[in-house]
């Protein structure tokens, strides 16, 4: 089954060609914590070009429907998908006027449970405990929230989880099957299979768990209110364009419905991967608690 995520925008691989240099300056940028320039952002008539330096060029149309990427000389097809799937898709899908988050969720008595923070935050190697032990993932970034009149609902994204090494080491069975290596990380990517189980249908979501720095010597959590959980949501939306009035307000009206359940906390616990099973099952309780009327 295709997650409905992948299928949201069209999508085609054109010829690798070399990144010429481009006169006018990007419009917004993404930035690594190490100061390298991960991607540029910028208008080409009356659509967008994101530029992956020395990766991969793709432009999109104004709606975000049609995708067309062209990878840099050398760059294996599998980059090109992964950071089709991973940082355009998300883009495209805000383009669109939906909700997207750098999130990863997993599956609690039948509810999305999700984790927001900055890279390094943990969010990945959350939702690979949990898979590993019982537990679906629905995603391991690029968190696909949608809105009717049952409330909000997570949608599965692409069967896989990225990692780091250490993760890698703690969690994954030796001999579980790895994707192709990408010539721009180190992180290992792990298909869903019997030892990495996969929830292939949206979900309702129950709780979001903005994920602190491992300071806390147990887990914590604290209640946070509308305007807190609005801030947390803008900081971790996925955004194409920040300069479009009219789809930042609808964004904004949008996200503010969202922040107003009484649905996140902040979370923090001790990052060792001993505390796991302990951290795990202190969320699957606290999940399970009811909310605070809506």
């Amino acid at each position: 089954m295709k997650p409905q995520a992948l299928i949201a925008a069209g999508f085609s691989s054109g010829s690798p060609r070399i990144q010429s240099s481009r006169d006018e300056q990007p419009f917004h940028e993404w930035v690594l914590p190490d100061g390298r320039l991960w991607t540029a952002f910028y208008r080409i008539g009356t659509g967008y070009l994101l530029r992956f330096p020395d990766l991969a060029d793709f432009t999109l149309s104004p709606s975000g429907n049609d995708i067309t990427a062209h990878p840099a000389p050398g760059v294996s097809e599998q980059t090109v998908e992964h950071l089709y799937l991973n940082q355009v898709l998300p883009l495209a899908l805000s383009r669109q006027g939906r909700l997207v988050f750098h999130a990863s969720a997993v599956e609690i008595e039948d509810a999305a449970v999700a984790f927001m923070g900055e890279s390094g935050k943990g969010k990945s190697t959350l939702a690979a405990s949990f898979a590993t032990c019982g537990f679906r993932f629905l995603t391991d970034d690029g968190l696909l929230v949608e809105s009717g009149d049952g409330g909000h609902q997570v949608m599965p994204s692409h069967p896989s989880i990225r990692l780091w090494l250490d993760s890698k080491a703690a969690l994954i069975a030796p001999d579980t099957p790895t994707a192709p290596a990408l010539e721009f990380t180190s992180k290992s990517r792990f298909l869903a299979n019997d030892r990495i189980a996969f929830c292939d249908q949206a979900r309702p979501l129950r709780r979001v768990y903005f994920l602190g720095d491992g300071s806390a010597a147990t887990c914590v959590f604290e209640r946070l209110a509308p305007t807190e959980a609005m801030l947390e949501l803008v900081k971790h939306s996925f955004l194409l364009d920040i300069e479009e009035q009219d789809m930042l307000a609808a964004h904004f009206d949008e996200l503010s419905a969202l922040a107003s359940r009484p649905i996140f906390y902040r979370l923090d616990y001790p990052r060792r991967y001993e505390d796991l099973a302990a951290v795990r099952e202190a969320i699957v309780q606290h999940a399970a608690q009811k909310s605070d009327p809506e």
